[in-house]
């Protein structure tokens, strides 16, 4: 074995894959959309009208998921800052950004951690949403990597740290309905 060649770990070799997915015209364009809708556009539309349509408990849920989108942007904001992961289209050679970066480090992926915390919330008051929800949560997530702006582990960190945060949200909240029809 050749010790003077560089090791590519497996979260950079599967970030280079996924990202040259994101080269092909339709698919990036795809990937874009997902994941500027997830900037917030789709959060914050599903919150009005959730808040309009969805009566008292509606307005409880758009409540509980905005409350649930401060804290995971103040945690993902703090873990970048701690952790400083500079993004792959920077640290990895044939990485492109295909769209620009909303802020400068990469773990953890503040769209997946928000879209997964948000989805949980959301169906736990309206389960029958898992229909769009979860097919969107899962693009969101891919639309990160395929884009070249995070690393697969930034996106899987963050399932977690949104999973928990959302769980936890849950449990604070006295009343929740959780998985009621």
């Amino acid at each position: 074995m050749n010790d003077t060649l560089p090791r590519v770990s497996l979260d950079a070799r599967l970030c280079t894959r996924a990202n040259r997915w994101g080269a092909q015209r339709a698919i990036g364009r795809v990937f874009a959309i997902v994941s500027r809708l997830g900037d917030g556009v789709f959060w914050y539309l599903l919150m009005a009208a959730l808040a309009v349509l969805g009566g008292g408990r509606g307005i409880r849920a758009a409540a509980h998921m905005a409350i649930t989108g401060l804290l995971a942007l103040a945690l993902y904001r703090t873990l970048k800052g701690w952790t400083r992961r500079p993004r792959p289209f920077r640290a990895c050679p044939g990485v492109i950004a295909h769209i620009p970066p909303l802020d400068e480090f990469s773990f953890p992926s503040g769209h997946t951690l928000q879209a997964v915390g948000f989805t949980l919330v959301a169906l736990a008051y309206f389960p029958a949403l898992w229909v769009v929800l979860m097919p969107f949560t899962v693009l969101v997530a891919l639309s990160r990597v395929v884009l070249g702006l995070h690393y697969p582990s930034d996106v899987l960190a963050a399932c977690v740290i949104g999973g928990v945060l959302g769980g936890l949200t849950l449990l604070a909240v006295p009343g929740v309905p959780l998985l009621a029809g």
